[in-house]
C-alpha cells in the first residue's frame, strides 16, 4: 500500500508549487528564501540524506476511529490512546475535528466547551463512588483565607487580576447551579408525595 506524501516520509517532500507561484498567490511570502536568513538552510535543501533507516515510519495500529483536523490526511505514525472521547464531551471533540479547520474558532471553542463537558461528566460520575469531588478543597478556593489570597494580588499588577471577577463564576456558578437544580428536584417530589391522596380505607 502506498502512503500519501505526508511530513512523515524519510526523505524531503517537494513541494507542490514552486517559489514563484507562492510569491504571486501569497503577499510576503517567500521573505525568508535568502539561505543567510536561515541556519537551517543546508538541511532543507531537496533529496539531502536525512539518514532514516526506513522510507516512511512503522504505523500505530488505530483501533478505533481516531479524531484528526481535516488539514491532514493521514495520521501521524504515533498518537495516543490513553483517554480515548467518550460520552457527551468525546461526541463534541469528534464534531469539532470533523467540521471545522483548526483556522476557525468555532473548532478551538467546541473543545474548550467538551473539556467543559468532560469535567462535569466525571464530577458526576464521582457521585456514585465513596469518595465524591469535593469543589471546597480540590478548587483551591480555601487558600483564598490561609495563603494570603488578596494581598498577593493588591498592587502586584498580577496578569490574572484582570479576570480574576469572572473565576468565582466559572469555579463555583455549575456548583450553585447544580446545587439549586437538586433542591428544586427534591421540593417538586415532596410537594408531589403531599398531594398525592391517601389510600382509601375499606
Amino acid at each position: 500500500m502506498t502512503e500519501p506524501a505526508s511530513p512523515y516520509t524519510a526523505g524531503k517532500p517537494m513541494p507542490k508549487e514552486s517559489a514563484a507561484a507562492l510569491m504571486a498567490r501569497i503577499p510576503g511570502w517567500g521573505a525568508d528564501l535568502d539561505p543567510k536568513d536561515r541556519p537551517s538552510f543546508p538541511r532543507e535543501h531537496p533529496g539531502i540524506e536525512t539518514g532514516a533507516h526506513w522510507d516512511f515510519p512503522e504505523r500505530q495500529q488505530e483501533k478505533w476511529p481516531r479524531e484528526r483536523s481535516i488539514e491532514h490526511a493521514i495520521l501521524p505514525p504515533v498518537f495516543g490512546t490513553s483517554t480515548p472521547p467518550k460520552g457527551a464531551s468525546g461526541a463534541i471533540r469528534k464534531y469539532a475535528y470533523k467540521k471545522y479547520s483548526e483556522a476557525r474558532a468555532a473548532h478551538w471553542l467546541l473543545l474548550i466547551a467538551a473539556d467543559r463537558v468532560d469535567a462535569w461528566e466525571h464530577h458526576l460520575r464521582s457521585l456514585a463512588t465513596l469518595h465524591p469531588d469535593n469543589p471546597l478543597t480540590e478548587t483551591g478556593v480555601l487558600s483564598e483565607f490561609t495563603r494570603h489570597g488578596f494581598r498577593s494580588r493588591a498592587g502586584k499588577r498580577r496578569a490574572d487580576v484582570s479576570h480574576q471577577w469572572i473565576d468565582p463564576v466559572l469555579v463555583a456558578g455549575p456548583w450553585v447551579l447544580a446545587g439549586l437544580g437538586a433542591v428544586a428536584a427534591v421540593r417538586a417530589l415532596t410537594v408531589r408525595a403531599l398531594r398525592r391522596p391517601a389510600p382509601r380505607r375499606k
